[in-house]
């Protein structure tokens, strides 16, 4: 059943099916359109107010729950629903481990019309909550409001706030009380920066004017038990910043590294900013089977230290190595993966096309002891030809591990024309992982495919496949 309400339209009694790509979940309409919601959970039996409508889908939110699905559980964040961040809290884990599983599958089968053999189980992570290793919170003058509070004819007393932005809103912060995404001490140090902020007044910016002192802050925690704090100031005012850093030591003097930067740019990116290290050193150490990772602020490290070393076990069981072979390792980042494989390998070569992150993967080579390892830095689609291949040497294994747009069709065909004797690739989106399977799949066939939940409460999803030359 439907009615027009304005421009809008609902339909009454409409069951959740599914859950699909981007964390939406999937119903139809009477009409037979799909309907594609952001708050509800496949089981839900629901009214659905359409806000946007398409030739084939609307996309549209829950106004009305008649039942609620036996998927769901009860979120345990207070912000759920208003921050971005973990769109699936209210869905049981087991269930979103169920619709990663079912979207790589898919994704590959679909998109990539790939043969599969026998999918190995999605590894699921053993912490759900406080798995985050790095969190970045934005300072505000002007919090996001709820529309109770803009309705309410209370005093809504401090309007700063340190958090998120509000998903689709650049100038809009919600500010949070306690994210449940890092360990402590962040939620502590986040908390009492801005109580700080507030009771000295240290000036909130404001994007949409860009005005004001406080700008952002980077929390990074180690399973080394190093922790890293970066403020980021809008402007230079030594007092006010020395006030607030000098807190900032004493109250966690167990801070590792106390960094700041001063950015008086449009936007608030540091990579092409100078860090300063204010206390400690510049840098923390991440650690994983005996190998220690040098991190610095601008460096890339997997946000979930515990479930990267499963990925990366994961990647060099699948690599097959026995002390022989000489292994590529494309998109090698930092060279986390180069070196984890190191061992087992006679030679790993790296190739990336971030300067920074090439030398501190030699740094951390070095750091390592680690000798039968190389990086180079290029773009990988111009780098990655025949001459550097007749001056390293032919690969037998191959390891890539893109962004989340996939290789370049260059670089897959490269593989192709190299062709060794196995290619691991390690995707965060296994619909690009996919269109370049769909490349490869005359000369290579999929072996083996395996999930790995990274991001738990969210809909990303990891995904490792062994190909093998037919």
């Amino acid at each position: 059943m439907s009615r027009k309400l304005a421009k809008k339209q609902i339909f009454e009694h409409i069951k959740v099916m599914d859950a699909g790509a981007k964390g939406k979940t999937i119903a139809k309409a009477p009409d037979g359109k799909v309907i594609f919601l952001s708050n509800a959970v496949p089981g839900d039996v629901v009214d659905v107010q359409t806000f946007k409508k398409r030739k084939a889908y609307y996309e549209g939110k829950a106004i009305h729950f008649h039942t609620y699905s036996e998927k769901r559980t009860a979120p345990v964040c207070e912000h759920f629903g208003t921050c971005g961040g973990c769109k699936w809290q209210d869905m049981a884990y087991e269930h979103q481990l169920f619709y990663k599983q079912k979207e790589v599958t898919n994704n590959l089968t679909r998109i990539g019309h790939i043969e599969l053999p026998e999918v190995t189980p999605i590894l699921g992570s053993k912490k759900q909550y406080f798995y985050r290793n790095k969190m970045e919170f934005s300072f505000s003058d002007s919090r996001w409001l709820t529309l109770d509070e803009i309705q309410s004819d209370k005093d809504l007393g401090d309007k700063n706030a340190l958090g998120f932005h509000i998903p689709g809103m650049w100038d809009k912060i919600l500010d949070i009380k306690k994210c449940h995404l890092q360990e402590d001490p962040s939620n502590a140090i986040r908390n009492a920066v801005k109580h700080f902020s507030i009771d000295n007044n240290l000036e909130f910016f404001n994007t949409r004017n860009q005005t004001g002192f406080l700008r952002t802050m980077m929390i990074r925690t180690a399973s080394t038990d190093d922790v890293m704090v970066l403020i980021q100031f809008f402007k230079e005012d030594k007092a006010k910043r020395e006030l607030l850093l000098n807190f900032v030591a004493e109250t966690f003097p167990k801070i590792t590294s106390l960094l700041y930067v001063i950015n008086g740019k449009a936007n608030d990116t540091i990579y092409d900013q100078e860090i300063i290290c204010y206390k400690g050193s510049d840098h923390i150490f991440e650690e994983m089977e005996g190998l220690k990772f040098k991190i610095n602020a601008k460096s890339f490290y997997q946000t979930n230290s515990d479930q990267a070393f499963e990925l990366y076990k994961i990647t060099r069981d699948f690599a097959g190595l026995t002390g022989d072979e000489l292994v590529y390792d494309l998109y090698t980042g930092t060279g986390t993966i180069a070196q984890f494989v190191a061992k087992k390998a006679k030679k790993v070569v790296g190739v990336e096309a971030v300067p920074d992150a090439i030398i501190a993967a030699k740094e951390n080579a070095q750091l390592n002891n680690i000798n039968n390892v190389e990086f180079f830095v290029g773009d990988m689609k111009h780098v990655f030809n025949d001459d550097f291949i007749k001056k390293h040497g032919q690969p037998d294994v191959i390891i890539t591990d893109p962004p989340r747009d996939g290789m370049h069709k260059d670089v897959v065909q490269q593989i192709l024309n190299i062709s060794p004797k196995r290619v691991v690739y390690v995707s965060c989106n296994s619909a690009t992982q996919a269109r370049d399977l769909a490349l490869m799949d005359t000369m290579y066939k999929v072996v083996k495919t395996q999930a790995v939940d990274m991001f738990p409460q969210t809909f990303h999803v990891e995904n490792v496949v062994l190909l093998e030359r037919r």
